[in-house]
C-alpha cells in the first residue's frame, strides 16, 4: 500500500489517495502529469503521519476522484 499525494508548490495541504504501487499507478501518473504540468508535484509515500510537509491531507476515494480535485487546484 501507498498514497498518491498531489500538491501544489509553495501552497500548504495536498490530495491524496490510498492506492497500490504497479503498472495502474505509474500510467496514471505519467498520463496526469502530463497533462497538468509541473507546477503540481505528484509523488508517492508510505505514511501520511512521517511527510508532515504535506499536511493538511484531502483525502479522496478513486483515481476519478483524484484527478478531478488535482485538476481543480
Amino acid at each position: 500500500m501507498c498514497y498518491l499525494i498531489a500538491k501544489k508548490f509553495k501552497e500548504s495541504g495536498s490530495i491524496a489517495l490510498k492506492t497500490k504501487r504497479g503498472k495502474e499507478l505509474a500510467y496514471f501518473v505519467d498520463e496526469l502529469q502530463d497533462e497538468i504540468g509541473y507546477d503540481i508535484q505528484l509523488v508517492t509515500i508510505t505514511r501520511p503521519s512521517a511527510y508532515g510537509e504535506y499536511e493538511p491531507y484531502e483525502f479522496v476515494e478513486s483515481y476519478e476522484d483524484f484527478e478531478k480535485r488535482v485538476k481543480m487546484i
